[in-house]
């Protein structure tokens, strides 16, 4: 893994911001969008910004099994924060609604048919989980391009989630990380020896606080 350290979170939003940026003008044609506090800081940011969205399909990482306009749906927040203001190519949204294991099937179907994402923004949890890749889950172990979740750690407990292998055959992930919440996890990933840290070739993005005990 990589490993940035700047100065807090607004920080983190405005390099993630300018990173999307970045490829999207450099011809990035899939990005796969998270959920979270810092990257909703990001997609306000990239919300203002001039960009060539015609040509980028918008995907997301995981999923809540919620209804799309759920406030806890992360594509509910992605259209309130950047979508609404922006016009992709397309939108392409985990329909997690219909329950993980239909949810999953289509969405590995649609990511096979895409090939190799070009850039995954993902977050991290104080259990160093990405996704909804939780520590010891067996979707760890998936072989498919997207999984069903259940029983997750953190409500509500069905989910679908991209897994390890489409992380890892992305061109570029993105991991950020803010707060002293995620120190230990953070030190965790560098050991990998949680979810987040099973990305060799991913970059993190880490605010100060989270970067207290490296």
């Amino acid at each position: 893994m990589r490993l940035r350290i700047l100065a807090d979170a607004d920080e983190v939003a405005r390099e993630a911001a300018a990173l999307i940026a970045s490829e999207i003008a450099d011809g990035a044609r899939t990005l796969v969008l998270a959920g979270g506090s810092t990257p909703e800081r990001a997609y306000m940011r990239l919300r203002s910004q001039s960009l060539d969205w015609g040509r980028v399909l918008v995907l997301f990482g995981d999923e809540r099994c919620v209804p799309p306009d759920d406030p806890l749906s992360n594509y509910s927040m992605a259209r309130r924060t950047l979508l609404e203001g922006v016009h992709p190519a397309g939108v392409l949204r985990i329909a997690a609604e219909l329950g993980p294991e239909v949810a999953a099937a289509d969405y590995h179907h649609l990511l096979d048919l895409l090939g190799p994402l070009d850039l995954v923004l993902l977050g991290m949890g104080e259990d160093g989980h990405c996704a909804s890749l939780f520590p010891n889950s067996p979707q760890l172990h998936a072989t498919g391009l997207a999984a069903p979740v259940h029983h997750a750690p953190k409500p509500p407990a069905d989910r679908v989630t991209i897994t390890l292998r489409a992380l890892r055959e992305a061109r570029r992930v993105v991991v950020l990380v803010t707060g002293e919440d995620k120190a230990e996890a953070l030190v965790r990933a560098r050991e990998g020896s949680v979810p987040a840290g099973l990305l060799p070739s991913a970059e993190f993005l880490v605010d100060r606080l989270a970067a207290a005990r490296i």
